[in-house]
């Protein structure tokens, strides 16, 4: 499956790239702009951001429901991209805000505000994870990521809870002014969503490996 996985979003990357710069639209919002093409991306980070985080808090909830190390290992794994998404999530939409806002933050915007506070919740997150020892650690760790995980759905839902400034809710929206094309923003969504899932495989099996290393370092 990694094979597949791999291949599937080698494919689909380069598929995402040709379609963006190949065929979708750089207007946006009443705006022509190159940078409107960062849309396609900002938004599949996002929403595998959060498929992400929500790995660890499944995995944190697994951990501390029947102890496996595997589970500790998949929620501190998704963690880790998901912090990495998030960032990058917020990178992409800071100069995409530029070209349509004409400004990379704005403080009154609910979303941007609340997306923040994720970020922090889970750096946060990785700083309880290096910071403690296994077992007990672990548990410290489990913890934050299931109570930490309340801030993400927050975060999505926040345009609907409370008037947004910029940010427009997009699902069920049918007067969204977004140009978006649907067939290139899937086609990111599905780069974005193997890569991940990709890396998550990998990052699991470097869990694996230190782990070995660690107990080896102990029986001598």
């Amino acid at each position: 499956m990694s094979r597949v996985v791999k291949w599937g979003a080698l494919v689909s990357g380069v598929a995402s790239f040709v379609l963006v710069f190949g065929s979708a639209s750089d207007v946006m919002y009443g705006v022509s702009h190159g940078g409107n093409l960062l849309a396609y991306w900002h938004i599949a980070l996002a929403w595998v951001a959060a498929s992400a985080l929500g790995t660890t808090f499944v995995g944190s909830a697994l951990y501390l429901r029947y102890r496996g190390a595997f589970w500790s290992r998949l929620a501190h794994s998704a963690g880790e991209l998901g912090f990495l998404l998030v960032t990058l999530t917020l990178l992409f939409g800071s100069f995409w805000g530029k070209v349509i806002w004409n400004s990379y933050w704005e403080w009154t915007d609910v979303r941007l505000v609340t997306f923040l506070v994720v970020w922090f919740i889970y750096a946060g997150y990785l700083v309880v994870h290096a910071g403690t020892d296994g077992g007990s650690g672990d548990r410290y760790a489990a913890v934050y990521g299931v109570l930490g995980f309340i801030t993400v759905p927050i975060s999505y839902v926040s345009t609907r809870l409370w008037t947004p400034t910029f940010h427009e809710t997009t699902l069920g929206n049918p007067d969204v002014s977004a140009n978006i094309d649907p067939t290139t923003l899937l086609v990111s969504l599905l780069a974005a969503s193997l890569l991940y899932l990709y890396l998550l495989g990998l990052r699991i099996q470097l869990h694996e490996l230190e782990d070995d290393l660690a107990a080896r370092q102990q029986r001598r």
